[in-house]
């Protein structure tokens, strides 16, 4: 939640660039996916802010809160290329760049979990089952 305050703040900026486009609609569902956010429905935010990027698909800050709502919702896939996009679009959103860094690092630590209950659940002697066949 803290992660979604830090970043409103930082996309405020890039929302006074939307009304200055006149893109007041991409601006009302940016708005409202921000304040769902801040209430904790990430399904909400999820389709006011996707709204908003097909309006206004250049504004990074909108990328980097629809990257909020889809890890909020448990979809890592679509957040990291949220980020990315995010970070894309502007390499000074330092908001997108931790928000990618962090989503990394957990994806890496959940990663190395799993491979290590596979280790401790393989029988004594047996190398885990890691799908890949047979190795010579």
């Amino acid at each position: 939640m803290l992660r979604a305050r830090f970043a409103a703040i930082v996309a405020a900026f890039a929302c006074g660039a939307l009304v200055g486009c006149a893109n007041v609609e991409a601006t009302r569902f940016y708005r409202s996916g921000t304040d769902a956010l801040d209430r904790g429905e990430p399904q909400r935010a999820i389709v006011d802010l996707e709204h908003a990027a097909a309006l206004a698909p250049e504004i990074s800050a909108i990328q980097n809160h629809l990257g909020i709502a889809y890890e909020e919702a448990g979809r890592s896939d679509d957040a990291r290329r949220a980020y990315e996009r995010a970070v894309a679009l502007d390499c000074d959103n330092r908001a997108a760049e931790n928000n990618l860094r962090e989503l990394r690092a957990q994806n890496e630590s959940e990663i190395g979990e799993r491979e290590l209950d596979e280790f401790r659940s393989a029988p004594d002697g047996a190398e885990p089952n890691t799908g890949q066949g047979a190795s010579r």
